[in-house]
């Protein structure tokens, strides 16, 4: 594993803007940066590829568990309300796209070590199967790179056609200023639509219910079908999705309920008391205590690394802000990001329907939030 130092394309934001990354720069610089990429060898990209698929697999065994437990529902964060649509939802199998992006702690040496999952809402899933792949064919045309992103997302679609009413799916996000969100969920909906779907948008705010309780669009359609890039967690504190709760199965929701189940924090303390040990796994728990060595303080529900406390030895050293209540908190062994010159690198693997699909880099400081840059990688 290596950081090469590059030029950038020139015209480089033309050219990433062609695949619809529109965010790829502030008045800060660039969120895109292909001054420099990430190059591994063959041995380290299986490497990431098996860890990536063995803690799918550890996910779900603790899914299992925890959906057929309300006190480590509770702990998850899912209120008592949602219990039974959540367990009915992940043991009815609904159909689901079942993809999610695993952040790791990886230099190279060592197993790639698990930071958490962002499996309901994942974000820099453009950036990782479109804009990087045109940017090593142009740069390093001979080169790989592990990143089937695309192709495996564009099969669930495939799959989903044939076990959703009328392949009929909506589309909704927040309307957010900086287009982020609006530019996931259209890729989203073109991969639905390369696959046979009739789609719609809808922004979430003009999602409604009509006088039975089920969802309806601006212009009152019945939804049927809706991807979200919502988190669950905001919608079941929602007044609005506790009255949607009564009538939750009459849309095929995308991703499910059962979500909740990985999406939290929580879940990280409950792998760590199923597989002990385990080379993927960091030691976890909701008892600061617990932690015998240097840790990261994290919200049970947070985002983009916010709200987030590094202790050494004993001594608060690092804090990131934010909106997200502490009162709820998961401690997780302190992993040692090895700095490759201009930032430390967290690797984002993602997985879909149990198999390593992609890999995008970002770059930040010890705590990686909002502000890290995405950089791109190569095989060497």
């Amino acid at each position: 594993m290596r950081r090469l130092t590059l030029q950038p394309r020139s015209n480089w934001q033309a050219r990433v803007e062609e695949h619809g990354l529109v965010w790829h720069s502030d008045a800060d610089g660039p969120y895109w940066d292909e001054s420099a990429c990430y190059e591994f060898t063959l041995p380290e990209i299986a490497t990431i590829e098996d860890a990536t698929e063995e803690v799918q697999r550890l996910y779900c065994d603790a899914a299992e568990r925890i959906a057929s437990n309300p006190e480590l529902m509770a702990l998850c964060g899912i209120p008592g309300s949602w219990h039974e649509a959540v367990s009915t939802s992940w043991k009815s199998a609904v159909p689901a796209l079942d993809y999610g992006r695993f952040d790791f702690g990886y230099n190279g040496s060592g197993p790639p070590k698990l930071f958490e999952y962002n499996c309901d809402t994942p974000t820099a899933m453009l950036e990782t199967a479109i804009v990087q792949w045109f940017w090593k064919e142009e740069v390093f045309p001979e080169a790989d790179q592990l990143n089937s992103l695309h192709e495996k997302l564009l099969a669930r679609w495939q799959t989903l056609r044939g076990q959703i009413s009328g392949a009929q799916a909506w589309f909704t996000h927040v309307a957010d200023e900086a287009h982020e969100d609006a530019i996931t969920t259209t890729y989203m909906r073109e991969l639905a639509m390369e696959a046979g779907f009739d789609t719609l948008a809808v922004l979430i705010d003009q999602i409604g219910l009509d006088a039975e309780g089920r969802l309806v669009d601006q212009d009152d359609q019945l939804i049927t079908a809706l991807f979200k890039l919502y988190p669950w967690e905001w919608l079941v504190a929602e007044e609005f999705g506790e009255a949607a709760r009564a009538r939750l199965s009459d849309t095929v929701w995308l991703e499910p309920v059962w979500k909740m189940l990985m999406s939290n924090k929580a879940i990280l303390a409950i792998l760590w008391d199923m597989f002990p040990g385990h080379p993927n796994l960091l030691p976890a728990s909701l008892d600061a205590g617990a932690i015998k060595s240097d840790y990261v303080s994290k919200p049970v529900h947070a985002r983009e690394g916010a709200n987030i406390e590094i202790v050494r030895r004993g001594r608060l050293v690092q804090r990131s802000g934010g909106d997200y209540s502490r009162s709820r908190l998961v401690f997780q062994q302190l992993y040692p990001l090895r700095d490759f010159g201009r930032g430390m690198p967290v690797l984002g693997s993602w997985i879909v329907a149990g198999e390593a699909a992609g890999l995008g880099i970002r770059e930040d400081g010890a705590i990686t939030g909002n502000r890290a840059r995405f950089l791109p990688h190569i095989i060497a």
